[in-house]
């Protein structure tokens, strides 16, 4: 026992220990830190002794070393030896697995999108099947984290997998591990005659490359503009993104400065090869989750002139993690600095530092925004992520959609939908059948689920405020005249919003059959994005007067 509370304690001074470099403040740190660890170290050996039951440590040890971390940043991460698939995951993209996505429909975790090519579909696997066992161990009511831990594992080891499927059919599949790379570019490709489309997903150790080979192969093709689309991109590694960078501005430009605790932290980082092209024409698109790395490509470009950032605001992350090795196969990622861009703006939004133990990150007041300057004297702030130069209306989702979107029913249907249709329409061409669209308001009717409107909730808090007052009784047959009129129908609502739905679903049927692939060529459909970053590519005059560009003037 003693050697496993060594173990413990062990975990928890390393994650100290690099929590408090001994070069920063050691003196004025030093008593507080073995304090501490004492601490913990008596509290640890008290429960050892004394508690009821047998503890277990090494739950105890991540769960202590979790809280701990918890206090300071979400990106501070300690990673123990049996979650380093997640770590793998992060940095290159890769993970010893099966190769789905799965979610949580019911009382069982369900696969919701099989990757092409990966062992999931080559062993049979589909959209929809629910998985009610693993090597043997019931998964009912586990959860979608404790079901990919059971999925994931070591190249060439096999999981037995027992399913059932909407059709009814249980069957056990056998499926033996690989190696899943997730793509960096899931697509690329001609949106319209000259202009090009590259997707990226994530910043592993092969972004930069994968981007360049699908950039030439673009240009071999006859590109002469570009849309880069960083929306939904988390970020990933600061050097792939310095390297995107790269292929549209000269050697030896400024992308990125890091500023951290430890003078060691304070870092310039330049473009070091030569670029693909210093004229054509680009356009980045963001939304609000493009994040970090993606903030680096979107916020240089910005910053440099260099393209026109089509979207919404981005997440508005400024900070850079670094993995350190523990002992026993652990690592812990911890925030080490916070980045700024080639005008000088850090995008940070929240402040995790200055606040009590439990209190919730607030944003940076307006009152410290500061306004930074682009190489072509436009203005940019920091604080707020990366704000467009062109936003994009976003039309959301009515209260019905987000709901039978939410409670798997579109997921449903289209799994049934695959069931009874052994072939569709390409993705570019398939389209809904007005016949097939009234099966599903007949499949949604039949289930039991309630939903409010917006105007309902209002209405009814307008009620309250009119009974306080005394004016309710004066208005009441008006009141209840209108909300008759936006209390939720099903039926009326599923005809009112048969546009957004049927796309919704339209979606989800071709990725039964085109998988991810399939999705990326539908959205090009209708994609508001890409549409106004085709017009901005068009538009020569209009790109340049964006960017405050005087002699440039893309083909």
């Amino acid at each position: 026992m003693k050697q496993i509370q060594r173990f413990t304690i062990l975990s928890i001074v390393l994650a100290f220990t690099f929590l408090y470099p001994v070069q920063s403040k050691a003196q004025s740190n030093g008593f507080e830190v073995i304090k501490s660890l004492e601490l913990m170290d008596q509290i640890f050996e008290q429960l050892d002794k004394y508690y009821v039951d047998d503890i277990q440590p090494g739950n105890m040890s991540k769960t202590a070393i979790d809280a701990m971390l918890k206090e300071l940043d979400p990106y501070t991460v300690y990673y123990h030896e049996s979650n380093i698939e997640d770590y793998k995951l992060l940095t290159t993209g890769q993970y010893g697995g099966i190769g789905s996505l799965i979610q949580k429909n019911g009382d069982y975790v369900v696969i919701s999108e099989p990757y092409a090519g990966s062992p999931a579909v080559n062993s049979g696997l589909k959209a929809g099947d629910k998985i009610i066992a693993i090597d043997d161990k019931d998964m009912k009511g586990k959860n979608t984290e404790e079901v990919s831990t059971a999925l994931k594992g070591p190249k060439g080891t096999e999981v037995n997998i027992h399913i059932e499927r909407v059709n009814g059919d249980k069957k056990t599949i056998t499926i033996v591990r690989d190696e899943i790379k997730l793509p960096d570019v899931p697509y690329s490709g001609l949106v319209s005659e000259k202009t090009g489309y590259i997707k990226l997903n994530s910043f592993t150790n092969v972004a930069a490359q994968k981007v360049i080979e699908s950039y030439d192969q673009l240009i071999s093709e006859g590109m002469e503009s570009l849309i880069l689309d960083l929306r939904d991109n988390g970020g990933g590694l600061l050097m792939e993104a310095v390297k995107i960078v790269n292929m549209f501005v000269e050697r030896g430009e400024v992308i990125v400065r890091t500023k951290g605790r430890v003078e060691g932290e304070n870092r310039v980082y330049t473009t070091e090869g030569s670029p693909k092209s210093l004229d054509i024409p680009v356009v980045v698109l963001m939304n609000e989750r493009s994040a970090s790395a993606s903030e680096i490509v979107a916020g240089s470009l910005q910053d440099l002139d260099r393209a026109v950032v089509v979207g919404t605001t981005s997440y508005g992350k400024g900070l850079v993690q670094r993995t350190y090795d523990l002992d026993y196969g652990s690592k812990v990622k911890i925030t080490i600095a916070k980045y700024y861009t080639p005008s000088g703006r850090c995008v940070q939004r929240l402040e995790y530092y200055d606040r009590e133990s439990g209190q919730r990150p607030e944003e940076v007041p307006d009152s410290l925004l500061t306004v930074f300057k682009t190489r072509n004297g436009r203005d940019v702030i920091d604080g707020r992520g990366i704000e467009p130069d062109v936003e994009v209306e976003l039309n959301y989702l009515s209260r019905l959609t987000n709901t039978i979107a939410r409670e798997h029913m579109i997921f449903d249907f289209a799994t049934r939908y695959y069931y009874d249709h052994e072939t569709i329409a390409p993705a570019t061409e398939f389209s809904l059948s007005d016949a097939d669209y009234e099966a599903f308001k007949s499949y949604v009717l039949e289930q039991d689920f309630t939903y409010s409107t917006a105007s309902e909730e209002m209405l009814k808090k307008m009620k309250e405020t009119a009974e306080e007052e005394g004016f309710y009784e004066e208005a009441s047959a008006e009141y209840e005249a209108l909300l008759a009129k936006v209390i939720p129908s099903k039926e009326r609502d599923l005809e009112k919003f048969k546009s957004e739905i049927r796309q919704l679903l339209e979606m989800e049927i071709i990725s039964r059959y085109y998988l991810q692939k399939g999705r990326a060529e539908y959205n090009f459909r209708d994609d508001p994005y890409v549409e106004e970053a085709v017009e901005i590519l068009k538009n020569a005059e209009r790109y340049n007067t964006i960017l405050g560009n005087k002699a440039f003037l893309p083909k």
